[in-house]
């Protein structure tokens, strides 16, 4: 039995062979890339959906007065863990708001609620502005 020319012989080069490789390393490089950041993006819009509920909670507490209005910071026990929060109170200046002869009718104070992830750098915060309470 004769073999055919070397010539005539089908199969791939090592060029051709290099080549596809190359092509299949950047085509998998881009897919991995894309399906980190999507996953990346997934755990940010998680943690927004959960920051937000909980702030908003936690914000209910102290417009109902079941919390005092002053500096403080926790965490939100076992039912979500990880998640914790900070609060910073202080009197409004709501000068650069309202026009210069204006004079607010009842004193208000800022609150500055954050709500983060102890083991990420994700964050949540939310400004309102509360009726000061009476101190008498």
């Amino acid at each position: 039995m004769s073999h055919p020319p070397l010539s005539e012989q089908q199969g791939f080069t090592l060029l051709e062979v290099l080549i596809a490789i190359a092509i299949l390393a950047i085509s998998l490089s881009a897919i991995l890339g894309s399906q980190a950041q999507s996953l990346s993006l997934a755990t940010e819009a998680q943690f927004n959906i959960h920051a937000a509920t909980l702030a908003k909670a936690k914000l209910a507490e102290y417009e109902s007065g079941v919390t005092p209005l002053e500096d403080g910071d926790g965490d939100f026990g076992d039912d979500f863990p990880g998640f914790v929060w900070k609060v910073e109170v202080q009197d409004a200046d709501l000068s650069e708001f309202l026009p210069t002869s204006a004079d607010p009718v009842e004193p208000l104070q800022r609150l500055d609620l954050t709500v983060s992830q102890d083991n990420a750098v994700l964050s949540y915060t939310l400004r309102c502005y509360i009726k000061k309470e009476n101190t008498r």
